[in-house]
C-alpha cells in the first residue's frame, strides 16, 4: 500500500490520535505520580506528627539539657515503622543526633525541608536525592521549647526507588497498550483502506481510459453494494451511454452527409452546363463559371468534412500523398474565396513568396485545410474588416501559412478548445463545428501542426505550419515582398 492520497491522510489522522492518546495517558500518569507523592508525605505526617508524639517530645524538651536528644532517642526506641520508613532526630544547629539505623551520620545533608520547618512553618516536605543517590521523600517536623526557642526536629524518609520503579513499569505497560492499540489500528485500518483505495484506483484508471476514448471500458469487479459500488455503477452507465451517443453522432453524420450530397451534385452539374453557353465576353464567363464549379465543389468537400470527422474518429482517414506546391494549393483557395469577400466587404491582404513550397502531401487535404480556416476568418470578421494572410520560409524546410482577420475574437475560456470536435464557441454562426478539428487532424498527418491564437473583440490567427523540401536557391528577404491584394 503506497504511503500517498487517502492513505497518508488516514495515517496522519490515527497518528495523530495515538499522539494525543498518549499526551493524555501522560498527563494522568504525571498527575497520579503526583497525587500518590504528596499521598505518602500526609500519610507520613498523619501517622508520625500526631498531638501524641509532639506531647511526647514536649514532655522531654524542658526536663533537662539534653532533654530533646533522650525523648528522640526513646521516640525511636519504640518507632514501629522502622521497615518502612528512617527517622533522624536532628538537633537545632542542624546536626544529626540519632536515626532509626544505629549508625552515626556525620557528613552534611542538603535538608531544605528541615530548614524550612524550623524557620517557621513548623512542618515541610521534600523530594530529593540523598548524598548516595537515593530517591527520598522526606517530611521534618520542628519542636520548641517552652520559650519559643527550637530545640529540634524529626526528620521521616520514605525511599522511592521502588514506587518509581513500579511507576517505570507501569509507564511501559502504558506504552506498550499504545503501540500495540497502534499495530492493531494500523493492521485493521490498512486492510480497510485498501478495500477502497484499490477500487478507487481501478475507477480512476477507467475514468481515464473513457476520457481517453475508450468507450468499452467497464468497472466490473467490485463486489460490495455500497457507495463505491454505485460510483462503480454510475461510471459503467455513463461510459454506456457515451458510447451510444458517440454511435447516433455518427449515424447523424453519415445520414446529413448523404442527404446533402445529391443537390450538391445537381449545382455542380447545372455549373458545368453553364460553361458551355455563350457570352460577350466567353473568358470571363468561363472564369466565373469555373468559380461557381468550384464553390459547389467546396460545399461537396464541406459534405466529406462530416464523413471526414467519421473517419477520423475511428482511425481510418487516409491521405494521398505526392508532390506539390503548398503554396500554389494556397493561392487558389485564396482566388476561390476572393468574390466572396468583396460581396461581404472584407478586405484580404494576400502576400507569399514568389517561390514554391514543394512538399510530399494531399492536395486536397491541404486544400481543404486552406478552406476551413479561411472560411471561418470570413464567417467571424464583419463588414469592413481585414483578412491578412502571408507565407514565410524561416528555413528551407519549414512552410509557415498564417491568417489573421479582425473578426470577433475568441473568449479565452472558449480558446483552449476550438479544435475539439463539434465544439462551437458562437452557437449562431452557421458550420459543423468540425472543421478545425478535422483541419487540425489533417496537418497533424502531414507532421505539420496548427495552432489558434485570438484576442477577443480584436480578432483570430490561426499558423500552419508544414514541412516541406528544401529548394535550392536563397529565399528572398520579406521586407521588400509587396502585398498582392
Amino acid at each position: 500500500m503506497k504511503f500517498l492520497g487517502i492513505t497518508k491522510r488516514w495515517f496522519l489522522t490515527v497518528a495523530s490520535i495515538i499522539v494525543i492518546i498518549l499526551i493524555v495517558a501522560s498527563t494522568i500518569l504525571f498527575l497520579s505520580l503526583r497525587s500518590y507523592y504528596y499521598g505518602v508525605a500526609d500519610m507520613a505526617l498523619d501517622a508520625h506528627s500526631a498531638d501524641e508524639v509532639a506531647t511526647q517530645f514536649n514532655l522531654y524538651i524542658d526536663s533537662s539539657a539534653g532533654g530533646f536528644e533522650d525523648a528522640g532517642r526513646n521516640y525511636i526506641d519504640n518507632f514501629p515503622d522502622k521497615d518502612i520508613m528512617a527517622v533522624w532526630i536532628i538537633d537545632s544547629g542542624g546536626n544529626i543526633v540519632l536515626s532509626t539505623s544505629g549508625f552515626e551520620i556525620n557528613e552534611k545533608v542538603n535538608m531544605p525541608d528541615f530548614i524550612s520547618a524550623v524557620s517557621g512553618e513548623g512542618t515541610s516536605k521534600w523530594v530529593g536525592r540523598l548524598p548516595s543517590g537515593e530517591k527520598i521523600m522526606s517530611s521534618t517536623c520542628a519542636y520548641n521549647h517552652s520559650g519559643g526557642k527550637i530545640s529540634g526536629a524529626v526528620r521521616y524518609m520514605i525511599s522511592l526507588e521502588a514506587v518509581d520503579a513500579q511507576l517505570g513499569r507501569i509507564a511501559v505497560l502504558i506504552a506498550a497498550v499504545c503501540i500495540i492499540m497502534f499495530a492493531l489500528v494500523v493492521v485493521s485500518g490498512s486492510v480497510f483502506i485498501r478495500s477502497i483505495v484499490n477500487p478507487v484506483k481501478d475507477i480512476g484508471e477507467t475514468a481515464k481510459r473513457i476520457a481517453g476514448g475508450d468507450l468499452e471500458a467497464r468497472i466490473d469487479h467490485y463486489p460490495y453494494n455500497d457507495e463505491i459500488g454505485e460510483l462503480c455503477a454510475t461510471i459503467n452507465d455513463m461510459a454506456t451511454k457515451l458510447s451510444e451517443s458517440d454511435r447516433m453522432k455518427n449515424d447523424f453524420i453519415s445520414t446529413v452527409s448523404h442527404e446533402l450530397r445529391t443537390p450538391l451534385t445537381a449545382i455542380k452539374g447545372w455549373g458545368e452546363t453553364l460553361l458551355q453557353i455563350d457570352d460577350t465576353d466567353p473568358a470571363m464567363t468561363k472564369r466565373g463559371m469555373g468559380v461557381i464549379i468550384n464553390e459547389a465543389s467546396r460545399l461537396n468537400d464541406m459534405v466529406e468534412e462530416l464523413l471526414d470527422f467519421s473517419r477520423m474518429s475511428s482511425g481510418r482517414m487516409k491521405l494521398n500523398f505526392e508532390k506539390i506546391d503548398v503554396l500554389a494549393e494556397l493561392d487558389e483557395v485564396v482566388f476561390a474565396f476572393r468574390e466572396r469577400s468583396v460581396k461581404e466587404g472584407v478586405e484580404v491582404i494576400y502576400n507569399v513568396p514568389d517561390l514554391p513550397a514543394p512538399a510530399n502531401a494531399d492536395a486536397s487535404r491541404i486544400k481543404q485545410v486552406f478552406i476551413n480556416v479561411l472560411d471561418n476568418a470570413l464567417k467571424y470578421t464583419e463588414q469592413g474588416g481585414k483578412i491578412v494572410i502571408y507565407a514565410e520560409m524561416p528555413n528551407p524546410v519549414t512552410l509557415i501559412v498564417t491568417l489573421s482577420d479582425t473578426g470577433k475574437g475568441i473568449p479565452p475560456e472558449d480558446l483552449p478548445h476550438v479544435k475539439e470536435k463539434f465544439y462551437k464557441a458562437n452557437t449562431t454562426v452557421r458550420g459543423s463545428g468540425i472543421g478545425l478539428a478535422v483541419a487540425d487532424e489533417i496537418i497533424r498527418l502531414h507532421s505539420g501542426e496548427l495552432d489558434v491564437d485570438s484576442v477577443l473583440g480584436e480578432g483570430t490567427t490561426v499558423r500552419v505550419t508544414l514541412p516541406i523540401e528544401p529548394v535550392e536557391y536563397d529565399l528572398p528577404e520579406r521586407e521588400g515582398d509587396t502585398p498582392n491584394e
